[in-house]
């Protein structure tokens, strides 16, 4: 019997960077990291570590052109200091602008060297040392932008290439207290690096039951998963996600996963609810062939809901949480479902099918009435590379924002200016939920060109009935997304940090 081609799930993945503490006190060898503000101004530690080279330094800023900007890096090899092979000066700003530590820290990882092995960053300011909430988000920054997925590369490019950097020490005032706050976010860390692995991952290797699998392993944290398959589906009845798989050789899967964390059990949860479209052809209303193996990443919010579940269990977060995704394969078949077809939800609302490629909404419509009707949540939000629409409307900047209840938009909005994973919101009415009105059935999938994303949010609003709701729609920012200071990887993990703090800051007990 000949090998299969396709590689197992469980091929061994890149470790992540180590992250380690010492006291500012402390020797710094190899390359070391130094952080400057206008005019070379450093903090004491710092200083008298430069007091040598204190000439030398200001000519090569002057030289570079060097005026710390936020991020902004010059180098000097050799230096005359004892121990230290290479000095790396990042800027920290002109001080009138808050500091992002968490890209911070990223923008000193980009500047760090391949070849470097021996790395300490000294963590301090011209006023004085960072404290240890900042040292645990410039290290969280550090450890985003290190993480590479090449999982299935058997060969390297070229064997001259250096190794990744593989343990970063950051020098702090408080060692006790850095290593304290650094343990909550390695958890957050962990988080993003699952939601993109999954996006990364082929589909031939994630089906819907490998992703089920994966998310399964979150009991280790405490966890409760229960996975539904295609026979308690549809006994359910999941007549609107079930259709949209019916055309794969690949079983659908419904994931939901409980966190209990708040001090009362009984207490009301909240939800987060994700597309996990493994792969999606368009099925009869197929996409065409450019770029089709993008749509790999077309289960970036179920990603962001397991790695996100996988956050707040690591830290413990003291709230009870829903996490809901559903995984199906949309693929062109005689089975499949077609334009024309008219399908029944779970809400037992009738759909007419306009277009096959509008099968997001569909998966989301049924998971979005089962959690509402089963949890009763205290609020839902879901996330979903959903339409292309939104990539017209806001690029690859902002998520698309659309909900029913002001006080969640508006803390969603502060968690994404904390976080940098931005929100916009844009408008729901009656007269854009007029165009998904049918002659046929309760409503249409889809509601033509115009307002593509707007009417996308209509169709899931209908099945929502009066629970506080948000829809995000991510198709700009879940995958494919430009390169950032704390990312460098085709799948994002957007969603994660920015769910994680809406919890932490305004929903936690």
């Amino acid at each position: 019997m000949s090998k299969s081609a396709t590689p197992t799930a469980e091929t061994a993945t890149a470790e992540p960077i180590k992250i380690a503490f010492q006291d500012l006190g402390e020797a710094a060898k190899g390359v070391v990291v130094v952080l400057a503000g206008p005019d070379l101004a450093f903090g004491p530690e710092t200083q008298a570590l430069l007091t040598p080279i204190a000439a030398t330094l200001a000519r090569a800023a002057a030289a570079d052109r060097f005026k710390a900007k936020a991020g902004g890096s010059f180098d000097l090899l050799a230096p005359d200091l004892a121990g230290v092979d290479r000095l790396i000066v990042v800027g920290l700003g002109d001080g009138k602008e808050p500091v992002d530590w968490v890209k911070l820290g990223g923008q000193i990882r980009g500047a760090i060297p391949m070849s470097a092995e021996n790395v300490t960053v000294l963590l301090e300011s011209a006023d004085g040392s960072l404290g240890a909430e900042q040292a645990a988000d410039v290290a969280l920054g550090a450890r985003l932008r290190s993480y590479v997925f090449e999982t299935y590369k058997t060969k390297k490019k070229d064997d001259a290439t250096p190794a990744q950097l593989e343990k970063l020490v950051f020098a702090v005032a408080d060692e006790a207290a850095a290593k304290k706050a650094w343990k909550l976010k390695i958890g957050l860390a962990e988080g993003v690096e699952i939601a993109r692995t999954l996006v990364n991952e082929p589909p031939n290797v994630l089906t819907p039951t490998e992703f089920a699998r994966r998310a399964e392993e979150l009991t280790k944290l405490g966890v409760e998963v229960e996975v539904m398959d295609d026979k308690a589906l549809r006994k359910a009845g999941f007549g609107a996600l079930l259709a949209v798989g019916q055309g794969s050789e690949q079983e659908s899967r419904v994931v939901v996963m409980r966190w209990n964390g708040a001090k009362k059990k009984d207490e009301q949860p909240v939800a987060f609810i994700g597309k996990g479209v493994i792969f999606d052809t368009g099925g009869i209303s197929i996409k065409p062939g450019a770029s089709m193996d993008e749509m790999k990443g077309d289960m970036a919010g179920a990603a962001c809901v397991v790695g996100l579940m996988h956050a707040l269990a690591s830290r413990k977060a003291k709230a009870n949480v829903i996490g809901a995704i559903g995984c199906v394969e949309n693929m062109p078949d005689g089975k499949a479902y077609r334009p024309g077809d008219i399908i029944t939800g779970l809400s037992g609302q009738t759909i007419e099918v306009i277009n096959t490629d509008a099968e997001g909404r569909l998966v989301l419509a049924d998971v979005l009435w089962h959690v509402q009707e089963t949890y009763k949540p205290k609020f839902m939000v879901d996330l979903a590379t959903l339409t292309g629409a939104i990539l017209i409307a806001l690029g690859t900047t902002n998520a698309g924002l659309f909900s029913n209840d002001d006080e969640l938009s508006e803390n969603l909005k502060k968690a994404g200016e904390a976080t940098g994973e931005t929100v916009w919101r844009m408008p729901l009415s009656a007269e854009y939920d007029k165009l998904i009105d049918s002659k046929f059935a309760d409503m249409k999938q889809t509601g033509g060109r115009h307002g593509g994303s707007i009417t996308a949010a209509q169709f899931l609003k209908r099945h929502v009935n009066g629970t506080p709701w948000a829809h995000l729609d991510i198709a700009g920012t879940g995958m494919n997304s430009p390169a950032t200071d704390i990312n460098r990887s085709w799948g994002s993990g957007w969603g994660v940090r920015l769910l994680d703090r809406l919890v932490r800051d305004s929903y936690e007990g």
